[in-house]
């Protein structure tokens, strides 16, 4: 019976962080973090009047987030092609951000979130049981309405593919 009630405590407590935050339709936060050059940058600024793809990745140079970088990198120009730009934000210091983005030549931002700011903004979820930071891609439309999320901690060059297929819908139509 105690351990039903530790569960319900816990669900409960959860749920309603879980129903906030950045889903289909949601509008882009207007988060405020460092990037890898030091700068206090805005999602707003820096997407203002164009397609974003926004992805939370756990951790620099770690083999699943170094493939995943590298798999955006590979595809940057498809991403320009759209019109879109590409963010990625963890919990990492501006510093290591840099050390990373230069290492792998990557072309795009990298946020530094150590507070998780824009994690509980957008409601990132977490997995084991909140000790590996979530592995989500957000889409979004050039007026800042998310269009698709995916989410997958294992399927890491996946998220390219899916936010491809997402703009190149949205720029169909």
């Amino acid at each position: 019976m105690k351990l039903f009630g530790l569960f319900s405590v816990f669900f409960f407590s959860i749920t309603p962080v879980m129903a906030q935050g950045v889903r289909v339709g949601s509008q882009l936060p207007d988060i405020r973090l460092l990037d890898q050059k030091n700068q206090m940058v805005s999602l707003w600024d820096i997407t203002a009047d164009r397609p974003a793809v926004v992805y939370f990745y756990p951790k620099d140079n770690t083999p699943g987030c170094t493939a995943e970088a590298c798999a955006f990198r590979d595809r940057y120009e498809d991403f320009m092609e759209a019109g879109a730009i590409l963010v990625g934000i963890s919990s990492d210091g501006a510093a290591s951000h840099r050390a990373f983005a230069e290492k792998h030549r990557l072309p795009f931002p990298l946020l530094s979130d150590p507070q998780r700011l824009a994690q509980k903004a957008f409601a990132v979820p977490t997995d084991l049981l909140g000790m590996l930071p979530g592995r989500v891609t957000y889409v979004f439309d050039e007026s800042g309405v998310c269009t698709g999320v995916f989410n997958s901690q294992i399927q890491v060059t996946r998220h390219v593919e899916e936010s491809l297929s997402l703009l190149n819908k949205s720029v169909l139509h």
